[in-house]
């Protein structure tokens, strides 16, 4: 009877593995939101990274959680380190790109808790409506990544961060606006 149960366990840990291996290279998380100011104000909030801590998600689960400023004070070469509590970890953005009033490019690298480099992308276009902006984020799924990604749905998991910055870009974009 043993016998069976292990053989059964290593017939579904081979098929997990299978599966696992089989899932895309490539991961892309994008959410998207219509700010109510011209596209001017969405890009220097997001383009002066000593205003990340007032757009990111996460500060708001570490208060107390240190910013390193690096380079200039906006555009490419711009850099912002932070170490915080578990939840929020270590790592570091700096700015690759950015047209003005268009794009603004990220290296994201995390360090802690565990490590992980991706491109993120913020595109911002003029509507009718105002100002539509984009939070793309692009990655390799190594192994690990393909694995996690058949128990935690990671679209919907970062997806909802990035919802929320974008709620709290708009408000800030919305206020620069009007003053």
């Amino acid at each position: 009877m043993l016998t069976y149960i292990l053989i059964g366990l290593a017939v579904l840990l081979a098929g997990f593995l299978i599966v696992a291996a089989r899932q895309p290279d490539d991961l892309r998380v994008e959410r998207r939101v219509t700010i109510s100011a011209p596209a001017t104000f969405a890009f220097a909030q997001v383009n002066d990274l000593r205003k990340w801590p007032e757009i990111s998600p996460y500060a708001k689960d570490d208060p107390a959680a240190q910013y390193t400023f690096a380079g200039p004070a906006d555009g490419v070469g711009s850099s912002v380190a932070w170490a915080g509590n578990a939840k929020v970890g270590t790592g570091r953005i700096t700015i690759t790109d950015c047209r003005p009033d268009e794009l603004v490019r990220f290296k994201f690298e995390f360090f802690k808790p565990w490590y992980c480099t991706n491109t993120t992308d913020f595109i911002i276009r003029s509507t009718g409506s105002g100002t539509e902006v984009t939070w793309a984020m692009m990655m390799k799924n190594n192994f690990i990544g393909k694995a996690s990604g058949l128990v935690m749905n990671m679209d919907k998991l970062m997806g909802e961060s990035f919802q929320a910055g974008l709620m709290n870009l708009k408000n800030l974009a919305e206020a620069a606006a009007k003053k």
